[in-house]
């Protein structure tokens, strides 16, 4: 029997859940879901430049498990973008930081020992799984 999956803290939902093409009619295209947790670490490696042991203690998990996130996030970007298919920003197995950490930038966490990210906490969402894979 497998392990069961450990919560991913999340800061909070994307402003923007849905992408697509906008050349072709987007019910005739495959969508691809891209969980929260697999979103989150495109946010904290790429666009805040933490590195994976960082981007892993805020979320709470190991730095090989932010590895193996990352790598299906990626895949899966870049297969919407080259087949043209829809992207949808939902689900996974996440719990929200209950502190309010704006974009959950380093400076914010390396001198707040306070931050739930940092002390393993937060707020469990109320789906669970709920994206697929």
């Amino acid at each position: 029997m497998p392990r069961p999956h450990k919560p991913r803290c999340i800061c909070k939902m994307p402003e923007f859940q849905k992408y697509g093409p906008l050349d072709r009619n987007s019910d005739k295209s495959e969508t691809i879901v891209l969980n929260l947790d697999e979103y989150e670490t495109i946010r904290l490696l790429d666009q805040e430049g933490l590195d994976q042991e960082e981007a892993a203690k805020l979320m709470n998990v190991a730095r090989t498990t932010v590895q193996r996130i990352y790598d299906e996030a990626r895949k899966k970007i870049a297969n919407a973008l080259v087949s043209g298919q829809n992207l949808v920003i939902e689900g996974g197995h996440y719990v929200f930081c209950e502190k309010d950490c704006n974009s959950c930038v380093r400076p914010r966490h390396s001198n707040n020992s306070s931050c739930r990210h940092m002390n393993g906490g937060g707020k469990s969402n109320e789906s669970g799984f709920g994206g697929n894979r």
